[in-house]
This record gives structure tokens, sequence and C-alpha cells, in this order.
């Protein structure tokens, strides 16, 4: 039997409760019989996307929960159109119909999330365990009432309030399972409690706690964007395997509380707080080859000599936190509403230590073998021998990043004498955003003596891949820290590599953002519109530090000496439609504009001088923010409550996308004079475009006969294509848009009945572009994913279900290719992995 076969079957071996299940069931008309669960949770988020003026998807509590996603990210890649880049096998980053995450307005209760990781704007949405999460709503089309910094759309992250549930709610739940590469043992705990007490049970509360453990391996095997034409045959120049151990541990909690003395009156204060520690040790082994010591050459393979080898270490320990409170009250003022909200959110990422240290062996033979899609260099028994390699360099950093965010907003809603329930809305928003990084690194390249890996050798890996890559040796990080700590002196210090680490990475940014928007809502009869106009000023101040040549450890710990700023406004037009043509069939179109504001390691005024190879790296706090013009099409059909059939069409024209350049230019950089430097620096390319379908379907198959009406199914297709043009060094070539994929896919299987629930689901996505190179042999791609995850569960009494989880049942690796797909970069794999527990709700 085949490892997925095996993994399937150990995953739904929980069906043997089935006949059971189906004698507990009790016939009756549906519009009688009770809905909970999974099906409860499809239909709500169905009535939102249909009640709803806009384009949005919705992901409900219980639907959350009842697959194996540890986060956010992972639960909504099951949407249409949605995709997510991983992490070491984790949903990290969430990419709307092919557009970054850079780009994407992640909100937590309707208020901008921070993001606690230094060099982007990108959420990073596996610090937030889902098991926290009431709802996520995500929105394909923008309102003025909505951040404009969204072109990618918004994803609405709402936590859950005790006016949610009529009475008092509760849950406890604990899983335990199992890795398949490291038979290692994850698990995780949550509960949570919410009621309403007080006079007329006008005071809320919701408590929620949840941990989760994992301790899990990544195998990794990597080219370094290395494939070359030796010989008119393209090869990999060099081989790198590596050997993940990861322990990664969050925390969370949400605090909310409500009160609402009146009808016309809801006050709340809402808090989250969320801890991600990410501890990983990562040994590594690489091959290096000469071109020129290169015989017996093949399309399929060949011998090589002289080889240059490298065993590494490297360890590092990962924590951040997010804490975010707001206040905020909505207020019936007769037949006019307002709302009035302030929030703060603090994110902290530190890096204790980011330590690595390598040794360095030459004169290997071996051969290479390219048969077999992924590449194999198989060295001789001397790249074995710890004793042929010498020290070559160590370092140790530490890295802190925060993020403080301040938001007013305030939301006025009067209706008006057009047509049926039609209303106008103004509104205001105040965001005050302050974000430092700062890095502090020690290397050394340098030993006065003898220094080799058998000195601090830590013990073997046989070899990883199913037995296709030896590993050897590896170092062991205690050896090597005591070596070094009892040999200090010895070791010399790079002043360069020490004083451009340190500094490079060191920023403050500062960013206002002042809103104001008008919009109104017209209902007459069965056509809604919804037009509008949003405002958002932008005031900006950046500063960073130089690195000279002339720079000293007597350097680092000087303050900012490079400042930059930036203000613009922008205006954001818009118009949603909406047309019910039947009870059934809803259509809709849209018009809108968005933002998409630079990153802040981009705008960060760094400038980093080499006069010796006339080089120069720099920031560039003058870029231009992205913005880009939406069209929206869609036509949806609703099977009662119970299921809908769903065609959307869109298209976006995007100014000013940013790339990175090399030019000539001359001038002073950092207080140096330079004639025809090699520039480096982030620019803004001319235009894109990002076109497509989403195809959506899914229902309740309950017109079967029993017990077959327990079934559901759904799936969804995406197809999606861009293009950017003006791309710097690629003349007229038009390449698509980063993280953009052409295929998204997901579909599933469910059934649910008399205590009963399984479900296999699967979710795909097509490759998609990472990196544009210098050219097209040069580009780096994320190869094709999919991904098949199961779960069962029974209720084996009233209030207590027992479960059982496996995800990525086939086994799917991550892989990255050269230029075409043969041109294998990388692949990494992380085994398929199964959990069981019980949870106890009430």
């Amino acid at each position: 039997m085949t490892r997925f076969g095996r993994a399937l079957l150990l995953t739904t071996c929980l069906a043997v409760p089935v006949a059971g299940a189906w004698a507990q069931d009790t016939a009756g008309d549906d519009d009688t019989i009770v809905v909970s669960g999974r099906r409860a949770a499809d239909r709500a988020a169905l009535e939102t996307k249909r009640n709803t003026d806009t384009q949005v998807d919705e992901v409900r509590a219980d639907d959350v929960g009842r697959l194996p996603d540890q986060n956010v990210a992972e639960t909504l890649r099951r949407l249409p159109g949605l995709s997510v880049a991983n992490d070491q096998g984790e949903g990290r980053y969430l990419t709307v119909r092919g557009v970054s995450p850079d780009l994407l307005n992640v909100t937590l209760n309707g208020q901008t999330a921070a993001a606690p990781e230094p060099d982007s704007r990108q959420v990073k949405l596996d610090d937030i365990p889902s098991a926290l999460i009431g709802a996520i709503t995500v929105s394909k089309t923008l309102t003025p009432d909505m951040d404009a910094n969204a072109i990618a759309g918004a994803a609405n992250i709402e936590t859950v309030s005790a006016f949610d549930r009529p009475g008092t709610f509760g849950s406890l739940r604990g899983a335990y399972g199992k890795y398949d590469l490291n038979g290692k043992h994850p698990y995780e705990l949550d509960a949570s409690i919410g009621t309403r007490f007080g006079p007329d049970r006008q005071f809320g509360v919701v408590l929620a706690v949840n941990y989760s453990n994992r301790e899990f391996e990544a195998q990794n095997v990597q080219s370094g964007g290395s494939w070359e034409e030796v010989n008119g045959q393209f090869i990999p120049l060099e081989q790198t395997i590596r050997d993940y151990h990861t322990r990664r541990q969050r925390y969370g909690a949400v605090a909310n509380f409500d009160w609402r003395p009146t009808d016309a009156v809801k006050t709340y204060a809402r808090f989250l707080y969320s801890k991600y520690k990410d501890k990983e040790s990562r040994p590594g082994f690489t091959i290096e080859l000469d071109e020129d010591e290169i015989t017996n050459q093949t399309a399929a393979g060949g011998d090589f000599a002289e080889a240059d080898v490298a065993r590494a270490l490297r360890s590092r320990q990962e924590d951040s936190d997010t804490l975010t409170g707001s206040l905020g009250g909505e207020f019936d003022l007769g037949p006019s509403w307002l709302r009035i909200e302030g929030s703060y959110t603090r994110a902290n990422k530190r890096d204790p230590h980011r330590d690595e240290i390598s040794f360095e062996g030459e004169g290997v033979s071996g051969s290479y073998d390219l048969s077999d899609g992924i590449p194999i260099f198989r060295p001789d028994a001397s790249a074995f021998d710890p004793s042929i390699y010498e020290f070559d360099e160590t370092s140790y950093e530490n890295r802190r990043a925060r993020e403080d965010l301040y938001q007013f907003r305030a939301d006025f809603r009067t209706p008006i004498a057009i047509g049926d329930d039609s209303s106008i809305k103004v509104g205001a928003k105040y965001t005050s955003r302050r974000k430092t990084n700062n890095i502090e690194a020690a290397v050394y390249d340098g030993y006065d003596g003898d220094f080799t890996l058998d000195q601090v050798e830590g013990g073997s890996i046989g070899s990883i891949f199913k037995g296709r890559y030896p590993f050897g040796v590896i170092i062991s990080r205690p050896s090597a820290d005591d070596f070094f700590d009892s040999n200090f002196d010895d070791f010399e210090l790079d002043e360069e590599g020490t004083v451009g680490d340190s500094l490079a990475g060191d920023y403050l940014i500062r960013e206002k953002i002042f809103a104001a928007y008008a919009m109104a809502t017209l209902k007459i009869g069965q056509f809604t519109a919804i037009p509008g106009v949003r405002m958002e000023k932008t005031k900006s101040n950046y500063a960073a530090k130089a690195v000279l040549d002339s720079s000293t450890v007597d350097d680092l710990d000087k303050d900012y000496d490079s400042f930059g700023s930036q203000s613009y406004t922008d205006w954001f037009p818009g118009l949603n439609l909406r047309w019910d043509a039947t009870q059934s069939l809803v259509f809709r179109a849209a018009v809108t504009r968005a933002i998409g504001r630079p990153n802040y390691e981009q705008l960060a005024p760094t400038t980093i001088v080499n006069t010796g190879d006339n080089e120069v790296e720099q920031g560039n706090p003058g870029l231009r923010p992205l913005t880009s013009t939406n069209y929206d099409l869609a036509g949806e059909f609703y099977i009662g409550r119970k299921g809908i059939v769903s065609v959307a069409g869109f298209y976006k024209t995007i100014e000013n996308p940013i790339y990175s350049a090399t030019t000539v230019q001359s001038g002073t950089f950092a207080g140096q004079d330079l004639i025809d430097a090699q520039v480096t620096m982030p620019v803004n390319a001319d235009s894109a475009f990002v076109k497509g379908v989403e195809i959506n379907a899914q229902t309740e198959l309950s017109f079967l006969p029993s017990p077959l009406d327990g079934f559901s199914v759904g799936g969804s297709i995406t197809f999606v294509k861009s293009r950017a043009k003006g791309i710097p060094g690629r003349g007229d070539e038009r390449l698509p848009l980063a993280s953009q994929s052409n295929r998204v896919a997901s579909a599933f299987l469910s059934y649910e009945k008399g205590g009963l629930s399984a479900r296999i689901a699967y979710t795909y996505r097509s490759a998609y572009l990472l990196e544009p190179g210098e050219d097209r042999d040069t580009d780096l791609y994320v190869g094709a994913f999919n991904q098949w995850d199961a779960r069962i569960g029974y209720d084996i009494v009233k209030h207590v279900t027992i479960f059982l989880e496996g995800s990525n049942l086939n086994d799917e690796p991550y892989r990255v290719f050269q230029g075409i797909p043969s041109r294998i970069d990388e692949v990494e794999r992380y085994g398929y992995s199964v959990k069981t527990g019980v949870q106890f709700k009430f």
C-alpha cells in the first residue's frame, strides 16, 4: 500500500460508528430540522455572501475548526480564488486572485492589523491560531468606508462576541498527533467560554486561550539558482542539502467585553494576544562544481573533480508577539447610526540569536545524475571525512523589530428618502504607525591556528529524501560555541561584514494616514447601487544608516544619518452595483480604485557604498505607491440556503509595480562622490494587469435518500493571467506578477448526519513566479502544489466529539525551478501528519 493510501486509511478509520450515526437520524421536513455543525457554518457563510452588497467570501467559526488547519492562512486557502505561500509546510501569507500578499489589507475586528515582520507589510497569518477566530471575511471588492490599501482585497478576522450566540457557550479541546518524517508528537489545547449577565443580560464576556506545540522536520535540497550552460548542456553547478529541525509554539488569548444597556447602545472592548516562538537547527552540506573539471558529460549526468565542499550549521530562535486592544461603541440615533472606535496594536519580533558556522574543503570528486527529475550529486568518500573541512566563518546575530499602530475612526449613517432603505454614510479614520528594525551582528572569518570540523563534530545524519542523499557528519552547536569562547582571542573579526550586517538593516519609519469618505447606499426595487469616494493623505518620514568603506566597529552605535520623507494625497472613487434578478439569482458589478504602499525595507533610506568596486546599494524613499483600477463582475445562483453556483470575472490595471534595478549613475552617495557607479535600488516599473475568471459551486445533497442525504460537495477553480511591463533589465519582455498562479482550485466532499462528520478536502495552485532574474533562464518559479487533507469526527455523547485529522496526506513537497520545470532548483518535503483529539462544547 502506498504512503498516501496508508495515511488516508488511518485518517478514515473512525468511520466505524457510521451505522450508529444513521440509526440516530430522524426524518422530517427540511425546514423543521435543526441544522448544526459544519452545515450550519456553511449556511451562515452563504447567507453572509448573499446579503452583502459587495463580493465577499466567508469562513465561519465551526468551519475554521473542522479541518486540520493550524492557522488562519490555511483555513482561507479553501475559499474561491485564494492560495497561500508556505513556510516549512505551513501556510503563512495569503494571495487573493494572483495579487501579492504585500497588497492585501488584513484587519482584526475591522482595524488594520500590524505586521511583526521587519521587511514588508504583509501580515503573517500563521501567527494567529484558528481556534481563537469567530469568522473571517474576504472582500474582493471595496467600498469607500474600507481602507484603500487593498489592491488584492481585504481579509477581516473577527473574534467572537457574547452577543453572537443566545446563551452561555464554551468549548474545551485537546489534540495529539504524529509527524511522518521525525515521529515527533505535536499537541494543542484550547478553551473558550462566553456568557451574558447582569440586569437584562446587558453585559457580555468571552474568554479564549490556545496553546500548540509542534516539533517537525523538513528535508531540503537546492541548487541556489546555479543552473548554467556547460558544453551545451544545462547543469546545476551547486547543490546544498539541509535537514531542518524546528520547534514551533503558539500561544493565544482573546478577551472580549460588551455592554449593551439599551437596544440603541452597544459598547465593546476587544483584546487579542498572540505569541509565536520558533526554534530551528539546520545542518547543511554543499558541493560546488568547477565547470572546467566536468567530464563524461551527457544530458543525463556526468563526472566531476576538484569540487569545493562545505558543511554549515545555522541555529536560530524567532519570537514574535502581537497585542491588540480596541474600544468602541455603536449608537442608534433615531433613524441614524454612529460608530466610534479607537485601537492600539503592538507587534514585536525578536530574534535572540541567528547564528551560523561553516567549514570548507576542496578536491572532491564524484558524479552527478540528472535523470530522475531532482539532481543528485554523488561525491566520493573524502566528502564525508570531517578532517578535510577547515574553519571558514562564524556569525552571531540578533534582531528586534517593533511596530506601534494607533487607529481612530468614526462612521455616521443616516437614511435618505430615495427608494427603499437607502442611506448615506460618511466617516473619517486616522492611522499612525511607527516601525523600527535593529540588528546587531558579529562576523569572524579567520582563525589563527588549526580548526577543523572533526574538533566540533556532532554525530552524523545517514541520509535524507528516503536515502537518495547521503548527508554525513554535522556540527555540534554546543561544541562550536565552547571552542569559540575558549579561543576567542585567536578568531579574526570581519570588520566589514560585521559593520554591514549590523547597520544596513536598521531603520525607523513613521507613517501617518488621514482618510475621509462619503458614500451612498441606494436601494431601488431590485437594484442596489453604492457610489462614493475616499480620500487618503499619507505623510511619512524615514531614517536609516549609511555604510561606507571607512565605517568601523566604532560606528556600530551611531545614530541614524540617512533620511527621507514623502507626502501625497490620493482619491479613490468607487461604484458597486447589485441586481436581484430573482429570489435566487444575484448579479454584481464594481469599479473601484485602490493603493499599495511600498514595503518598509524598500522605503528605508539605507545606503551601502563600496568605493573599491564602485558599487552602491540603497533604499528608495521616493518610491511611488502602486495604484490600481479594479473591474469586477459576478453572477450568483443560490440553491435555497443549501448551496451556490457562482461565476466572477475580474480585471485590474496596476500602475507603478516595484522591482529591483541596477543602473549606472554618477553623484554623491552618503557623502561619497562616485562616477559611473553601479547603483542597485528598488524602482517603479511601468504598469501591470491581472485578469481572471472564478468559478465556484457547492451544495448539500439532501435530496438523496437517507443516509446519503448527509453528503455535501463543493469545488472552485480560478483562472488568472497577469503581465507587467517596464521591468528593469528585461527590455520589452512582459512577465507575470510575482506570486500569481495561473490556476487555483479547491474541492471537498463531506458527510454530516446523526453525530458523524467526515470531510476530505483538496487544494491546488499552479506554478508562480518567485523572483525575476536577468533573463528567462534565470527566472525562479515556485512549482505547482496540491494537497489532500481529511477529518472525521463522532459525537460519542451529547456535547463530546472525538476526531481524527490528517494533513498533507499525499506528502506533497515544495518545489522551485529555474527557467523551466525540468531545472529543479529546490525541493523541500515535510511528510504527512495525523492527530486525534476530543472536544467538549456546550
